[in-house]
């Protein structure tokens, strides 16, 4: 299934954690061993440093009406998490900048069937990173500042191994409590950090993309899911 140019729409924004945010699904888990030891190699990372190069956030975008669904991929520009720590744990900064819709694997990430033209795609980008969406040029980055990473107790035994991330989210200028609830897991050197969460874009004063008297546009709630690839 293809969607076709002429139905550009301007996508709101999506990120944040975008990206981290952040359900992280161990399905979607990338295999970091050589790309990580080059990633390391390029630029040195201590322990608690997120690989920005292995990290990627995925998000979901509704839709309102006529409107279409979208995946969004982000990037991160930088960040470190200190787990078990309670106070000044970390802090992940999203490039706001690399925010692409539609790719093959942001769909698919994101549980959305068919592919999408490039014009489309390219249409989305526009509007989704100019000044009536996200406003890249005057907010670059959105920004997790984690407070405390406290481990979960686990509800049965050989649970999967949870630590709840707890912080300040801004996006596009404003700043709200944020809660992450993530699957940590070791693997070949690393903390596999992974989960998701939801956030209303009015939150943090991004009006949802409507058009047409309202008979196309975006669902203000957004999923955000995330992989942040820990230095051990």
């Amino acid at each position: 299934m293809s969607i076709s140019a002429s139905r550009q729409e301007a996508l709101p924004f999506v990120a944040a954690f975008l990206s981290i945010a952040v359900s992280f699904n161990a399905a979607h888990a990338q295999n970091p061993a050589t790309a990580s030891r080059a990633a390391i190699a390029e630029t040195p990372l201590a322990r608690g440093d997120i690989d920005p190069k292995l990290s990627r956030f995925y998000a979901h975008v509704g839709k309102t009406g006529f409107g279409h669904e979208h995946g969004v991929e982000a990037r991160l520009k930088s960040g470190h998490l200190q787990l078990g720590a309670d106070r000044n744990a970390g802090e992940i900064v999203i490039d706001m900048t690399s925010f692409k819709a539609d790719s093959d694997e942001a769909r698919k990430y994101v549980g959305l069937e068919g592919s999408t033209d490039a014009g489309t795609r390219q249409g989305v980008d526009t509007n989704m990173l100019g000044p009536d969406v996200l406003n890249v040029a005057k907010y670059p980055t959105a920004v997790f500042k984690v407070s405390s990473i406290q481990q979960v107790k686990p509800k049965r035994p050989n649970a999967k191994t949870q630590y709840k991330l707890d912080g300040d989210f801004t996006l596009h200028g404003k700043t709200n409590k944020l809660s992450v609830l993530a699957d940590v897991a070791k693997v070949e050197g690393f903390l596999r950090v992974y989960g998701h969460f939801s956030i209303l874009q009015s939150d943090f004063g991004i009006t949802p993309y409507r058009k047409v008297l309202g008979a196309v546009g975006v669902a203000d709630r957004l999923t955000i899911w995330g992989e942040l690839w820990v230095v051990e």
